[in-house]
């Protein structure tokens, strides 16, 4: 299978590239992707070898290209060559894990290609799940969800049409215990010290203000086209069962596994096979016990505020999506405190008219008056 990575220097990449270097004769790495990490993606190149390479945040610039020709590799610029690179006839596959809204438009091209389509970039379905989902009903695509929680529902799912409601795991993040009015002080460092995964520095304050979660609700209301009230959410501190499906006649299938990237990734890679991920198998002696509760909403508003968005429809997921992610970025730069987050989507959700989201234009458009919106109110609440 001929695969193309986008985002591969990222942890969702590097995952992918360690399942696949262990079926050498499985898999082929035709594409890998960055947005302006030279160096690493350079050496990946070194090592695996692809016929392209994209930096999708730079201009052309012979002297890498250069660089990237000794490896055999043929570097492309800019973002239209990751839409290239998805079309290509002998792409098969595209891990899309370009985080953010960053990663809509290549995910789109996939999709509309009809390539099977590994889906890391959660992103996509938040801001375009209609689009996306409708283009993959026409061109064939197979959009398979490499999210632990989405992935794990995608394996217990055996006949959809007799689902009670499904329920996406979460850890709870650092601040799981953490009183509500501590959190105003929580520093970047405290926020991006996962107690389970290791993530990107922005996927990382999403799980602390569970932002991650309600982008996943979004996502599963399209992947398993179930309305929002049958989608719930529940903490689960050990991280060991990735979700769970209910059944109409009270049965609950749930999948588990260590929290490793590498079990959803290797399942979305083989579909509908199985392959060895490298992962370490489940030990659940030495676990003993497993445990689970309620999300507290006043710790963590940001659920609630996606939830309010996927019953607007429309592009208020959008407008959220956006609003969140100029708000985390404002939060990591010290802009920001941690608690001004939530109060920065919250008042972009309702100054900005979400409207319809009938086309990329118009989904793009509302991600940038959110845009606008959210960075005028960080600048506010700084002043």
């Amino acid at each position: 299978m001929n695969l193309a990575i986008f985002g591969a220097t990222g942890s969702v990449g590097k995952s992918t590239l360690d399942v696949v270097a262990r079926h050498p004769g499985r898999y082929r790495v035709f594409a890998l992707t960055a947005n302006g990490s030279v160096a690493p993606l350079l050496e990946l190149c070194r090592v695996h070898r692809p016929r392209y390479a994209v930096l999708s945040g730079m201009a052309r610039d012979g002297a890498l290209e250069e660089s990237f020709a000794k490896c055999d590799t043929e570097l492309l610029f800019g973002s239209g060559a990751l839409d290239s690179v998805a079309r290509h006839p002998e792409t098969q596959a595209v891990m899309a894990a370009i985080v953010g809204a960053a990663g809509l438009a290549s995910t789109l091209a996939a999709v509309r290609a009809g390539k099977r389509v590994l889906l890391a970039n959660k992103e996509a379905l938040v801001m375009a799940g209609p689009l996306v989902t409708g283009a993959a009903r026409a061109s064939g695509a197979h959009i398979i969800p490499v999210d632990s929680e989405h992935n794990a529902i995608f394996q217990c799912l055996s006949e959809g049409r007799f689902v009670r409601r499904i329920l996406l795991t979460a850890s709870g993040g650092p601040f799981r215990a953490a009183a509500p009015e501590s959190l105003k002080g929580v520093t970047p460092e405290q926020a991006c010290a996962h107690p389970n995964w290791v993530m990107g520095r922005k996927i990382s304050v999403d799980s602390a203000t569970m932002m991650n979660k309600g982008l996943e609700v979004i996502e599963a209301r399209w992947l398993f086209d179930l309305p929002p009230e049958r989608i719930e959410v529940l903490i689960h501190p050990q991280s060991i069962v990735h979700s769970l499906v209910e059944y109409a006649d009270g049965s609950v299938i749930a999948q588990l596994s260590n929290p490793d990237m590498r079990v959803p990734i290797a399942h979305a890679l083989a579909w509908p096979e199985r392959i060895e991920s490298g992962a370490q198998p489940l030990d659940l002696a030495s676990i003993r016990s497993l445990s689970f509760e309620k999300p507290d909403e006043a710790r963590f508003p940001c659920l609630q505020l996606a939830y309010a968005a996927l019953r607007a429809g429309g592009a208020a997921p959008a407008v959220l999506n956006a609003a969140n992610e100029v708000a985390v970025e404002a939060f990591l730069g010290g802009r920001l405190p941690f608690t001004g987050i939530a109060a920065v989507i919250a008042d972009t959700l309702e100054a900005v008219p979400a409207g319809p989201a009938e086309d990329l234009a118009a989904v793009m458009d509302a991600d940038a008056r959110a845009r606008r919106a959210a960075q005028s109110r960080v600048m506010a609440l700084a002043a």
